[in-house]
């Protein structure tokens, strides 16, 4: 018989988040995909007609949890500014069934910071003492709080344009909830002043366009980024890729879809096959920790198993 699946919405996705261990579960995913217990296919753009948006989809089976799913995410233009939503299905590899469906807000938040975190863990120095934040939003307060013990941070510098043009009571508020999430941060007024000295940069932005210039920056550090919804959205000058060590979260499906490296292969000579690692061979520790004789580049799209995985851990805390 047909089976109705749980609905989940974005508070009630909040709340079952903070009662499970959300680097744990990604970290197993991971060796998981390194033992070919899981099959992550590559993401699904689809544009919609007439330049009004489009949709991501983003799939995955986890073999060993009897699990498959797919989160959709559109992109849709409006006048108003465009919007974001996402979905994620989780289906039942034994009966065929619909289990779970959640609003993917919290769950992307949350996912997109943790590898993050997990990648920080597994590529910085441990001698690394200076973070650099930028953004503020709820991604970038998401990395706040996975990366502040990955390291014994001596200062954690945060840059947003957003804050200095954010109302005073708002940036008062943004920085009030930085500051509580760890006391050790400092805003900074530029971004050339927050990247100083940095051991590790995390780039929190929704940017569809260069956020900083890693030629620039004075020291060999970790940089890393996120994907946004724009069409080929990258953090970082595409052509730098050629002279940093580059690592991403899944070497079979990132350099497809993450924007600077599609334009450093099609415009700069930027060879995929020069990828590093994936955190699927770090985590199962198949490549070793980099050296910093340069800059170490570490790039997530977000992966449709990532979303699964905590969708998974959501259903089971049911």
């Amino acid at each position: 018989m047909p089976s109705t699946p749980h609905v989940i919405s974005q508070d009630q996705a909040r709340e079952l988040l903070a009662q499970i261990d959300v680097p744990h579960i990604l970290r197993k995913l991971f060796l998981d995909l390194a033992a070919g217990q899981a099959v992550q296919p590559a993401q699904q753009w689809v544009a919609f007609p007439h330049a009004a948006g489009d949709f991501i989809n983003y799939l995955g089976v986890l073999a060993e949890d009897g699990v498959y799913g797919v989160k959709t995410s559109p992109y849709i233009v409006r006048e108003q500014g465009p919007l974001v939503t996402a979905w994620t299905l989780l289906m039942s590899m034994k009966t065929g069934q619909p289990l779970l469906l959640c609003d993917a807000a919290e769950l992307t938040t949350a996912r997109t910071a943790a590898t993050t975190a997990l990648a920080v863990d597994a590529l910085a120095p441990l001698s690394a003492r200076r973070l650099t934040i930028i953004g503020s939003g709820k991604v970038a307060q998401a990395h706040l709080y996975y990366a502040r013990q990955l390291r014994d941070w001596q200062r954690i510098s945060v840059f947003s344009p957003s804050l200095a043009s954010a109302s005073a009571s708002a940036s008062a508020s943004a920085i009030a909830h930085l500051k509580h999430l760890d006391p050790r941060v400092v805003i900074t007024p530029s971004g050339e002043a927050a990247v100083e000295d940095a051991d590790v940069i995390l780039l929190c932005t929704s940017s569809a366009g260069p956020v900083i210039d890693p030629a620039r920056l004075s020291k060999p550090a970790l940089i890393t980024s996120i994907s946004t919804n724009a069409p080929r959205a990258h953090e970082v000058p595409p052509q730098c890729l050629n002279a940093m060590q580059v690592f991403c979260d899944y070497r079979h499906t990132t350099p497809g879809s993450a924007g600077e490296m599609l334009i450093a292969a099609e415009q700069h000579g930027w060879d995929p096959r020069t990828i590093v690692g994936d955190l699927p061979e770090l985590l199962s520790e198949k490549v070793q920790r980099p050296t910093y004789d340069r800059h170490v580049f570490f790039r997530s799209i977000g992966l449709g198993l990532e979303d699964i995985a905590l969708a998974n851990a959501l259903w089971r805390q049911l």
